[in-house]
């Protein structure tokens, strides 16, 4: 081939790897690419176009680090940051002059006074990277994919070399991949494994001396015990097992390395520098993009820098601990910390005997999972306080499995979430495993990643296309094959696949101004590592369908005003038109809420029109419902609740009033004489209340279809259909009997209707729905009605038959219920008897 073409092949699939390391969206992109066919790729090479591309994009790559160059790159700004930082140590500088929390101003002025300290770091790191990135760039054009497979394990090797070479920033990145089967082949994980506990330590000696100099008096002072070697190092640190001296209690020691933070403190700047060099590329080729590149290397660069302060971390602990108590969370541990021992660069903690993840067999990995996944989920989407940094190496299981199941450790990066935020993510969870893309794009705009004035019309046909195929879970293999089929890469050929998933892309990259908010750079660290657990465990591991049983129990048990708007939009029916509760999505709903999900689509999206076969019993619904996880289903419910009941008893009256009237003794017709008038067209006297507040009444004379009308107006055809359904769950969940008195056909079949309202009355004597003072339970003058009733109803004819199944296992429920669950009942149904008779009163004002 032509030399100069050659040249510019090189420098251009160069640009685009170095590119594709920092910029993560286009990493399954570029993967696709180079996954192509050896010949495309070279028939591409060696067309003009590709030519022209190469020259003008490393032409670009060299203009924008040019400009990078003269301009200069400040340290990473912290004004909008979500990193969890003790901000009344703010301001105070170490001995070396750097700040001991993140503070933009104090690492500028630092680095403005080392010389060329931060231009021959960059020096080193592209003396390091670069040789790697040509040598790949180099078998890629040479012999396509199957060269890199041919020699990965000896790429992965040398990779990981590099890595260590280039010290602890580095390392921390080649620690969040070693958990992505997905996104990495087996060769590479293997290498970057060792990163998570194989990082060479530094000597004892120098971490007694750090420690002596910490306390400022001899080490034998403080422990009784301290090792000479440690038993784990890390990227920023390594740990001992101690026993303090005053206690004689076994402790982890964490020791900073000497000098690490002006180490990272530059590598930051370095990495600062290639965000800069990428976010002129966007600029230059892809102008409508608004997401800021260097906005989201700026939170990972604060956070990274917040790991070097290790008080920091033992708030960050404390903090964390007090968080899963007070949310309830079971089987999780924090380790105490020892504040009295802890400085800037020495932790003391809790010493846990246990084993890490990374070392437990898969079916333990696959049960700890389950609690990790809740944990995490409490964090991110009810605390807002959630651990950035969970890769195996940070999850012990404990030898103790009585005190706790799983052991969450190293809180040096925490980030912080706000309500309005965690809110807009819950409704992005539940839409997002729903297939409701249109409601996605408000939640998308809610977080910043999409502008207000998008256009919906190319924006959601792109959402399904991208965010389906990640719903069905399995990682970024599983990704890659469905949108291959997405995309018709068999039936159309590799070129033409090809051809038309750039057209989708150029549309992203042109038409849709998305950005990615700045706090998705800790999110998607700590989802990255967790996901990529679970797959190594789980091949079909889906993070949104595995989140949504405790997404559904949040949208149960709160009542602010955004999640009550999710709430409405699960349960009433797909386009919200019909302006009730849709029965079978409330059963979907509770069902998804303890953990029994209906899907579709493959078994992949959560289906919401769907009841689960094997789902919970109707006692367990019953007991949820008045449950305190429940609290905010029953806000909605009781005003449903309400409709229901009125729109029933209305139509329950104008069936019985005229049936009633039919079965009226009706006088003799006589011949050449008028036809009896009809009982329900005769005027009557009613005795009607005088005012809302009761107490005095006063004779009116009407007519009872008069009083019918007016008490019970005409359903309309909507409430009709809705009158329809309520009575077919009815029948489904209870039975015929009960169907018939929830339907207003008590006078066609008093004793089916009579032997089904039996469990009911007895459970209400017994649960006290009415209560009976401050102790609560029933009343006396309740249980004495209502067994007086059952007592009548019993004796006539067929009252004393056998009940339906659910109808028995309902009444059971009622009589057991616990105190709370009672009083819930209570609040309840007071509140609908009080509303009914409001409404009652209303109507019957018309008539006064």
């Amino acid at each position: 081939e032509d030399p100069p073409l050659m040249k510019m092949k090189s420098r251009f699939l160069c640009a685009v790897t170095v590119l594709g390391v920092v910029a993560t969206p286009q990493v399954h992109a570029l993967r696709l690419l180079t996954r192509a066919p050896p010949a495309i790729m070279m028939a591409q090479a060696e067309s003009t176009k590709f030519a022209g591309a190469a020259q003008a994009a490393a032409a670009v790559v060299e203009e924008v680090s040019r400009s990078v160059r003269t301009n200069g790159v400040e340290a990473p700004d912290t004004a909008q940051t979500f990193v969890a930082m003790d901000e009344k140590r703010a301001g105070i500088v170490d001995e070396e002059g750097l700040p001991l929390i993140y503070d933009k101003n104090a690492i500028q002025a630092y680095w403005q006074g080392q010389g060329g300290a931060l231009q021959q770091r960059w020096v080193e790191f592209l003396a390091v990277a670069v040789p790697f990135l040509t040598r790949v760039a180099a078998m890629l054009i040479s012999g396509g994919t199957d060269a890199l497979q041919d020699n990965s394990r000896e790429l992965a090797r040398d990779a990981r070399e590099r890595i260590e070479t280039l010290g602890p920033t580095y390392v921390k990145m080649g620690q969040m991949m070693s958990v992505r089967p997905d996104v990495l082949p087996q060769a590479a994980l293997d290498e970057l494994q060792v990163l998570q506990d194989g990082v060479t330590g530094f000597d004892s000696t120098l971490a007694i001396q750090v420690v002596e100099k910490e306390y400022g008096v001899p080490i034998s002072e403080v422990f009784e015990d301290f090792p000479a070697d440690p038993v784990a190092a890390a990227s920023l640190a390594q740990v001992y097992k101690a026993r303090l001296k005053a206690t004689g209690e076994w402790v982890a020691v964490k020791v900073q390395r000497p000098s690490v933070q002006a180490l990272v403190s530059k590598d930051l700047y370095v990495l600062r520098r290639a965000a800069e060099v990428y976010q002129g590329l966007v600029k230059r080729f892809a102008p409508q993009q608004r997401t800021d590149y260097v906005a989201l290397l700026n939170e990972w660069a604060v956070g990274f820098y917040t790991e070097l302060d290790f008080q920091n971390e033992a708030a960050n602990m404390n903090k964390m601990a007090q968080v899963l108590e007070e949310s309830g969370v079971e089987g999780v541990k924090v380790p105490r910390v020892y504040s009295e021992w802890t400085t800037r660069r020495v932790l003391v903690s809790e010493w846990i005997e246990g084993k890490k993840l990374s070392e437990c067999p898969p079916e333990e990995v696959k049960e700890l999972i389950k609690v990790g996944q809740e944990c995490f989920l409490v964090q991110l989407l009810q605390a807002g306080f959630f651990h950035s940094d969970p890769h195996p190496g940070n999850l012990l299981r404990p030898q103790n499995q009585s005190d706790a199941q799983l052991v969450l450790i190293d809180f040096g990066l925490v980030a912080e979430v706000k309500q309005e935020d965690m809110d807009s993510m819950v409704s992005s969870i539940i839409h997002l495993a729903n297939k409701d893309y249109a409601s996605l794009v408000d939640d998308f705009i809610d977080l910043k990643i999409l502008p207000p004035d998008c256009n919906r019309a190319k924006v959601i046909p792109l959402m399904d296309k991208a965010l389906s195929p990640y719903v069905k879970g399995g990682g970024a293999k599983k990704y890659e094959d469905e949108l291959k089929k997405l995309y018709g890469f068999e039936e159309r050929g590799a070129v033409g696949g090809f051809q038309a998933m750039t057209q989708d892309m150029l549309t992203v990259l042109n038409d849709i101004p998305f950005s990615i908010p700045p706090y998705f750079a800790l999110l998607a660290r700590a989802v990255v590592t967790l996901e990529g657990l679970a797959l190594s465990v789980d091949p079909d591991y889906g993070l949104v369908i595995e989140a949504y049983p405790f997404v559904a129990r949040k949208l149960l048990s709160e009542n602010r005003p955004e999640l009550q708007r999710a709430l409405q939009q699960v349960l009433y029916s797909g386009d919200g038109s019909s302006g009730v509760v849709t029965p079978t999505r409330l059963a979907s709903l509770l069902n998804s809420a303890a953990g029994i999900v209906a899907k579709k689509e493959g078994a992949v999206f959560v289906d919401l029109d769907a009841v689960p076969e094997s789902g919970i019993s109707l006692s367990e619904a019953a007991r949820y419902l008045l449950s305190r996880q429940a609290e905010s289903l029953r806000e909605l419910l009781s005003e449903e609740a309400y409709t229901a009941a009125d729109l029933l008893l209305r139509q329950a009256v104008r069936k019985v009033v005229p049936a009633v009237a039919a079965t009226l003794p009706q006088p003799p017709r006589l011949p050449f004489l008028p036809a009896p008038p009809d009982p329900l067209t005769l005027p009557l006297p009613f005795l009607l209340p005088a005012n809302p507040a009761g107490g005095l009444v006063q004779p009116t004379l009407l007519t009872p279809v008069e009083l019918v009308e007016t008490v019970a107006p005409k359903l309309s055809r909507e409430e009709e259909l809705y009158a329809i359904s309520l009575v077919d769950v009815v029948r489904s969940s209870f039975g015929d009997e009960l169907a018939i008195v929830v339907a207003g056909d008590v006078v066609q079949d008093p004793v089916a209707a009579s032997r089904s309202v039996i469990p009911v009355l007895t459970a209400i004597g017994k649960s006290g729905t009415v209560s009976g003072g401050e102790g609560g339970g029933a009343s006396p003058l309740l249980a004495q009605l209502t067994s007086s009733a059952v007592a009548v109803l019993s004796q006539l004819p067929g009252g004393g038959g056998k009940q339906p199944e659910a109808l028995e296992q309902l009444s059971s429920t009622l009589s057991e219920l616990e105190p709370y669950e009672r009083e819930a009942l209570l609040e309840v149904s007071t509140r609908l008897t009080d509303r009914l008779r409001d409404t009652l009163d209303e109507r019957l004002a018309k008539l006064r």
